[in-house]
């Protein structure tokens, strides 16, 4: 490997802070439902997910070879320019987090690439046809997949047990639940981690530093798979609230079936390379629960946020790549400038999460705050499908327990 320049080094170093914050946005994705049903203290929760999170992302290349070699020409990418997208990504990255709001670290990470490319290059650097086939179309699919397959497996579970004490099922339930847990965790550590390393490879492709179609060194997954399971640990658990409480009301057989229908839609997109959102799948998952048992809420002006939010990923992010690569082209003072700014907006957004902040200890604690009352699309599905016996619930909650 030749010499690793300044330049790339700030690339690596920026990617893992991505690859950071990627860690506590997506820790919902695998230990929301298992928090908010009891299953694992949230502590222990955060540092299995971690420790699965790095052992998967050693179990495949695939998705990093997408990142590396399919939705940009790497041929007329400069560092500057990956360096301007990742800072478009984790800014992204941090304004969701600080809202709340499950959105997709992948498209983060894409919108900024794509954004950076177009402003440095032009159009004909984006590989179009790789964009739609492994990334605008699996975003689209994927929740709409694992949310219907989530509710099949939903009303299937609730048959399989209606006669059973369900006290003694529920204990089954959060067992099973842990298990699918750690699934998903696995399962997004080869899902996600790899695109940060695709980006690191992508830098040191560019910069001379490897062979074109080079995959990535071990020393760069190795990097990655830390980076993702740090933040994973530290726990992003203001969207953990969200998907744990402000989604539905999850019960046990509920979070069980949404795990496994999340864990094998990731794992098989890992297979075949689609870089997914490993959010979308698991939000889709999770509402295919809420409606999948009867009496089951769905939050849906939460839900109507989380899909905004999923629509302007890519263009918001892809805004602040390119005015990023704009001001990097101008040299090393337009590189520092932009590190500069970079830093600045995410000091802004850390400051501004202490006013409220959310951690292990009121994760599920639902304030008035997040709340969203009972409305008429809810009201009318409890009238025709209502709670089974022993799990009824209140029509409309006392204001002050209203949930998001």
């Amino acid at each position: 490997m030749e010499h690793i320049t300044l330049l790339i080094g700030i690339v690596i170093i920026t990617a893992l802070v991505f690859d950071f914050t990627n860690g506590f946005h997506d820790t919902a994705n695998a230990m929301a439902t298992t928090i908010s049903t009891g299953a694992l203290k949230p502590k222990t929760a955060v540092a299995m997910s971690a420790a699965l999170n790095l052992v998967g992302a050693f179990l495949s290349v695939e998705v990093a070879a997408t990142i590396s070699k399919g939705i940009i020409d790497e041929s007329g990418i400069q560092p500057e320019v990956i360096f301007a997208g990742l800072v478009g990504a984790i800014i992204w990255n941090l304004l969701t987090w600080l809202a709340g709001l499950p959105s997709s670290s992948s498209h983060a990470l894409f919108g900024g690439l794509i954004g950076a490319t177009v402003a440095s290059v032009g159009f004909g650097a984006v590989h179009g046809e790789e964009v739609v086939m492994k990334v605008l179309i699996p975003a689209i699919a994927a929740p709409i997949v694992a949310g219907l397959a989530t509710l099949l497996a939903t009303k299937l579970t609730y048959r399989a047990a209606r006669k059973a004490d369900p006290e003694a099922t529920a204990k089954g339930y959060r067992a099973g639940q842990i298990a699918s847990a750690a699934l998903v965790s696995l399962a997004h550590g080869t899902n996600d981690a790899q695109k940060t390393m695709g980006v690191m490879t992508l830098a040191l492709i560019t910069g001379g530093a490897l062979a074109p179609d080079a995959d990535p060194p071990m020393w760069v997954i190795a990097s990655a798979g830390l980076a993702i399971a740090l933040g994973t640990y530290l726990g992003g658990w203001r969207i953990i609230r969200t998907m744990g409480k402000g989604l539905t009301d999850i019960q046990p057989p509920q979070g069980f079936a949404a795990q496994t229908g999340a864990a094998v839609t990731i794992l098989t997109s890992s297979h075949i390379g689609f870089a997914l959102s490993t959010t979308q799948v698991c939000s889709g998952s999770v509402m295919g629960a809420g409606l999948g048992r009867k009496g089951g809420v769905v939050r849906w002006k939460t839900v109507g946020r989380m899909v905004a939010a999923w629509g302007l990923t890519l263009p918001a992010a892809g805004l602040v790549g390119a005015a990023a690569a704009l001001l990097a082209k101008q040299g090393d003072i337009g590189v520092t400038a932009v590190a500069v700014l970079a830093v600045a907006a995410c000091t802004a957004i850390w400051l501004a999460s202490r006013r409220k902040p959310v951690d292990h200890t009121n994760v599920n604690d639902m304030g008035a705050e997040a709340g969203e009352p009972v409305g008429v699309v809810t009201a009318a599905l409890q009238s025709v499908a209502p709670p089974p016996a022993g799990q009824a619930e209140p029509a409309t909650p006392a204001p002050a327990q209203a949930a998001v």
